[in-house]
């Protein structure tokens, strides 16, 4: 692997995400910059919709990304310093190329106004952008050999993209943008011209507060299943021990507005112990 990329690759993970380039720092320093690489890969798709000006835009974008992980050679795509890590990454490690293709086409969604509609489709939504790279870090744990997590990887992902969006979830408003399932906020009585207006009411803090605690049950439901993997598989899945305390900062009553979150220096701390336990 080319040394500057890689780093290359762990600054661009840490500036677009932070809290993975976090998790990152307890893994074993062998495999620390091809996981870093998939997660830095999975943070660009994710952003694309906030640099593009339009679909369109975006849409060439994920292509690029669709044509470096498949092109015959790769040519000019090594200069991206994060496409090159993670294709040395890919090398070096043997991961499959499919998953990551899907979330690229899974990051399709992000580009338009079209509502999440419904729990199943965000699940398969989370499992694509999410999940599948806690998989695929595990294999990396793993030396490259196949393994299975479980259910692991769907839970945390799950849990991970539930908390996000929740965290998100004023300014995702705020840009014409529901990524939560509309069919739950539906249960509620809250519509879809309530979110996006911005209209507070019991009926929406109830609904959120449903998705918070499904949030934590899938959480639950991940921390069991990381406790039967083996032990040089779990650091892979380091970011369950954000995933309650950044939950239980939340202002649920506030959706609209920022939501605060945990100092870095607790971050790490958490990490650090959550390490210490599940080995």
């Amino acid at each position: 692997m080319n040394a500057q990329n890689a780093a290359l690759a762990i600054d661009a993970l840490r500036d677009t995400d932070h809290d993975k380039y976090l998790a990152t720092l307890i893994l074993p320093e062998q495999q620390r910059a091809a996981i870093s690489a998939l997660f830095a890969f999975s943070a660009e798709i994710a952003a694309i919709r906030d640099r593009a000006r339009e679909p369109a835009a975006g849409e060439i974008r994920l292509q690029w990304w669709a044509d470096a992980l498949t092109g015959e050679g790769h040519g000019n795509v090594r200069q991206n310093p994060v496409a090159d890590a993670l294709l040395d990454a890919i090398a070096t490690y043997r991961l499959p190329v499919p998953p990551l293709t899907r979330a690229i086409d899974a990051r399709r969604f992000d580009l338009y106004q079209d509502p999440m509609p419904d729990l199943p489709t965000f699940e398969g939504y989370a499992g694509e952008t999410v999940s599948a790279f806690l998989q695929l870090a595990a294999m990396i744990l793993n030396d490259g050999k196949p393994v299975e997590t479980g259910d692991a990887a769907g839970h945390l992902g799950v849990a991970q993209a539930l908390a996000g969006h929740l965290r998100a979830f004023g300014f995702n408003a705020s840009k014409g943008r529901i990524f939560l399932p509309l069919s739950l906020f539906a249960a509620h009585g809250v519509s879809e011209r309530d979110i996006l207006g911005g209209k507070p009411s019991e009926a929406l803090f109830s609904a959120l507060r449903q998705i918070a605690e499904l949030t934590t049950e899938h959480a639950d439901k991940a921390a069991t299943a990381v406790r039967a993997l083996p032990a040089s598989l779990r650091p892979a899945f380091a970011p369950l021990a954000l995933v309650r305390p950044q939950l239980a900062r939340l202002n649920l009553a506030a959706p609209f507005s920022g939501q605060p979150d945990l100092p870095d220096w607790q971050k790490i701390a958490r990490l650090a112990w959550w390490n210490l336990r599940t080995r």
